[in-house]
């Protein structure tokens, strides 16, 4: 698929869009708050500051990605019910994709409802929690890969590599900042930092950018006149 067909629904349409916006917000939501963890922190800017645009970041991520999953669940091109946005790997319509970005948004909500219950919970159990985000992360990433049909397009290629890109910055500016100690996290960062590429690339070659993809991903048939 070399050109964006243009036979979708409008909700379908929305999903896709909802869903990049989606991706690039929680992209910068990670990439921020690796970059300016612990004593990788800034000092000419305020933490009260980067927490607040950290914040307003997450928030705009989970308006997003709302509105991505009940489109998604709203448009009647494959008849996704409601359960599947939060039951992992149970949708009759790509499962393994779908089902990954189902993984992330569960990791995701965990991440807001601790956060609710930040002050009854204690630091650091929110802490804990809250790393679920950067798990999420390439959950999200590999779902918008693995799921969108117009992945072969060079607009979006250049947009999961530059969602990749930041966040693999982040990453090796914080190990690079990082003080002695804490050999272990940084052993895993730097693992993460170059596994994810590696494998995001693999995938790619044999996956996504190869002829066909979008049909044989699917376990539905294709109806409607079109693929998407």
């Amino acid at each position: 698929m070399t050109t964006l067909a243009l036979a979708g629904s409008p909700l379908w349409y929305a999903g896709r869009a909802s869903g990049t916006l989606a991706l690039v917000l929680l992209t910068a939501t990670v990439a921020l708050g690796i970059a300016t963890g612990g004593r990788a922190a800034p000092r000419r800017i305020g933490r009260f500051g980067i927490g607040l645009l950290h914040r307003n970041l997450s928030l705009l991520t989970s308006a997003f990605l709302t509105l991505h999953v009940a489109t998604a669940v709203l448009d009647p091109f494959v008849g996704l019910g409601w359960a599947v946005a939060v039951v992992p790997f149970g949708a009759p319509y790509r499962p393994l994709w779908l089902g990954l970005g189902t993984a992330a948004l569960d990791l995701l909500l965990a991440v807001l409802v601790t956060s609710a219950l930040r002050q009854r919970l204690g630091v650091r159990r929110w802490k804990t929690v809250h790393w679920l985000a950067y798990a999420a992360w390439p959950l999200a990433l590999f779902h918008g890969v693995g799921t969108g049909t117009d992945t072969r397009l060079p607009l979006q290629l250049w947009l999961h590599a530059g969602c990749l890109g930041v966040v693999l910055a982040a990453v090796w500016w914080r190990l690079a900042m990082a003080g002695p100690g804490r050999v272990t996290g940084r052993l895993l960062g730097a693992t993460a930092a170059v596994a994810v590429p590696v494998v995001l690339g693999a995938f790619l070659a044999t996956g996504p950018l190869q002829p066909g993809w979008a049909q044989r991903a699917a376990t539905t048939p294709i109806v409607h006149g079109g693929t998407r």
